[in-house]
């Protein structure tokens, strides 16, 4: 016997400011939805966000309804923006520059970008300076493009 669970259907109904307007492209192997925010704009947002309070708002209420962002900090989609603007290197990162580390193993410097919720392979290098161009070329591809967009829904 094969069990298969019964999918959700969140349209219609309200979380936060939110309201689900249908089901969105699937945010990795996490079901989404698309969202209007009580300020007009519309955001996608993971079931699992919606359900748990996590996700109260497209990010234009910041601290003053997200407990999460006490420290006001944005999220979207599981992503903090002043994290990417500020290019923060955690205190753990041995490399100096995010996203990059060796991996002694097999003697080799690794690029990883994370980005809503997943982590991307950007290759393995024997130059420290080309996993650091990897890792470059990876934030303008995902976290530039995205901070752009966010910066334009913020001023509409």
């Amino acid at each position: 016997m094969e069990y298969s669970r019964k999918k959700l259907d969140l349209t219609g109904q309200r979380y936060g400011h939110l309201n689900v307007l249908r089901p969105a492209e699937n945010v990795g192997a996490r079901t989404a939805w698309l969202c209007r925010c009580d300020c007009g704009r519309e955001a996608v947002v993971q079931t699992h966000r919606l359900r748990s309070g996590h996700t109260t708002s497209c990010g234009c209420r910041g601290a003053r309804d997200n407990p999460r962002s006490a420290l006001g900090l944005t999220y979207i989609d599981g992503t903090c923006v002043e994290m990417l603007r500020a290019k923060t290197v955690r205190r753990n990162n041995t490399s100096g520059v995010p996203g990059v580390d060796w991996c002694p193993g097999k003697g080799r410097w690794r690029a990883t970008i994370c980005f809503k919720g997943r982590r991307y392979y950007l290759g393995s290098y024997t130059s420290f300076d080309q996993a650091v161009q990897a890792r470059k070329q990876g934030e303008a591809a995902l976290h530039d493009a995205f901070l752009h967009e966010f910066a334009q829904q913020t001023l509409s």
